[in-house]
């Protein structure tokens, strides 16, 4: 099992209906390669978590790489795991840009603030922990 965290800049502000597509569209691409995994959005950023086996993963994290809607692509890890965190997501999404204040607030406070939004984190430990920290909305699973 491997599992491959990303953050990237969207071309244009994303909203709810953006968002929707695109987890639309993981979860049908992630249960016909075997991937499983999570997204996080704020309103200018991208973070997300990827897990399967090591081809499936760096083929998914290619076609990421060509979608038209990102930029500025970071890859923050790439790495064999003994167990994965979102096994039972082919992909579930938590938008930071329809948070109550206060939770934005506390999420500011630890994360810090890019682009007026919450900054998702850069670093493999961060980025585990806001998506513990933020309640995964199950949009989509399975």
């Amino acid at each position: 099992m491997h599992r491959l965290i990303y953050k990237s800049r969207a071309k244009t502000p994303i909203d709810k209906e953006t968002f929707r597509d695109i987890l639309y569209t993981s979860v049908a691409l992630n249960r016909k390669h075997g991937i499983n995994g999570a997204l996080i959005a704020s309103r200018t950023h991208y973070l997300q978590f990827l897990e399967g086996d090591h081809d499936s993963v760096a083929e998914t994290f290619t076609r990421i790489q060509q979608d038209i809607r990102h930029t500025e692509i970071q890859l923050i890890s790439f790495s064999h795991v003994k167990a994965g965190v979102f096994e039972d997501w082919r992909m579930r999404g938590f938008g930071l840009f329809n948070l109550n204040l206060e939770l934005e607030k506390q999420l500011k406070a630890k994360y810090g603030v890019e682009d007026g939004g919450i900054r998702l984190p850069e670093e493999e430990a961060a980025a585990l922990a806001i998506a513990e920290d933020v309640e995964m909305i199950p949009l989509l699973s399975k």
